[in-house]
């Protein structure tokens, strides 16, 4: 696994941004499909309240339906703490249930605390969550397709190998971003410009926004604030795609 290294400041600037705001500048440097790189509606956060996380996907696959099997390897909730230290940042449990249909929850309180201790920034599930009272109290973000009463005979399969969760291909290592609006990857390579042109993303839409706030029904001065708008991001994009180190 190798990742480039983003620093603590720059993951701190992203997670000021919500996770829309993220995917918009994405866009901008044009390295991927529009309509890729994100879950889909299956995954939704469990506690919306809670701010936008980034991190660094610690996959895992795991199922509930039957008891381990006698002789046969499992991986243990240590292995998995323990490989975050292969991560160059916070954590995100990323787990893909394996069960199909889902049959139990993927995780509760003692996972989550257990996680947190070891200072993973959240989890995203495609199964099931369940204790939701206590990790809302433990203030762990966590994002999953529902909510299930019972651990079954839940074990871990594997970790840090490729999952699939939300219809997104998710790799160990990979930089997310999340929060109530959904999970989005951040290519590595332009995680730091992404960090740093977000705020003129914003200040660009804030033409608009400004505009309306002033209560006028003139809607010559509406399309030249959009036009304005669309100039200043447009312009924005070309800046990044050039890779100028202007963008602040």
């Amino acid at each position: 696994m190798k990742t480039p290294t983003l620093s603590a400041g720059d993951r701190a600037l992203l997670a000021g941004y919500d996770t829309p705001t993220i995917c918009n500048v994405i866009e901008l440097f044009a390295v991927r499909p529009r309509h890729t790189g994100y879950m889909d509606g299956r995954i939704r956060a469990c506690f919306p309240e809670m701010p936008a996380i980034v991190g660094y996907a610690s996959t895992a696959t795991i199922r509930a339906a039957f008891p381990k099997a006698e002789g046969t390897v499992y991986t243990s909730l240590d292995d998995q703490v323990e490989a975050f230290a292969a991560l160059p940042g916070p954590a995100i449990v990323v787990f893909q249930d394996v069960d199909e249909p889902t049959v139990a929850a993927t995780f509760g309180e003692i996972m989550c605390a257990t996680y947190q201790a070891f200072g993973a920034a959240g989890l995203i599930t495609s199964g099931a969550a369940r204790d939701l009272d206590q990790v809302r109290r433990l203030g762990f973000p966590a994002f999953s397709n529902g909510v299930n009463p019972s651990h079954g005979y839940s074990h871990l399969v594997t970790i840090h190998e490729p999952v699939h969760v939300g219809g997104l291909a998710v790799y160990t290592g990979d930089l997310l971003h999340a929060d109530c609006n959904g999970v989005t990857s951040i290519p590595t390579d332009i995680a730091s410009d992404v960090a740093h042109a977000a705020a003129e993303f914003v200040a660009a839409e804030n033409v608009i926004l400004d505009f309306l706030k002033t209560g006028s029904k003139d809607v010559k001065g509406y399309s030249e604030a959009r036009k304005e708008c669309l100039r200043l991001i447009a312009e924005l994009g070309r800046r990044v795609r050039a890779g100028d180190a202007s963008v602040s």
